[in-house]
């Protein structure tokens, strides 16, 4: 088992590997520059996620306070059974 997963995951970094090689000769040959691959990540983004969800945690506790504080119903077609 360790073996193939060595050997499938080795396949895919030589074909991610082939697929780079091609991009920048094409891009050697079509004269234009050669951009990276990379992963674009704003730590704004995260933080401004972070931070207009709060209001929805907010908004929700808000509502369960709200479900606390009204009057339970009466609830009168429960068998009570013994526990085993």
């Amino acid at each position: 088992m360790g073996a193939v997963l060595f050997l499938s995951l080795l396949a895919a970094a030589l074909v991610l590997a082939g697929i780079w090689l091609l991009r920048a000769l094409w891009a050697r040959l079509t004269g234009r520059p050669v951009t990276p691959w990379v992963m674009r990540m704003d730590p704004r983004t995260g933080w401004s996620t972070v931070y207009r969800s709060t209001a929805r945690w907010t908004a929700q506790r808000s509502d369960q306070q709200r479900r606390a504080d009204a009057p339970a119903p009466d609830v009168t077609d429960v068998v009570p059974r013994e526990i085993r």
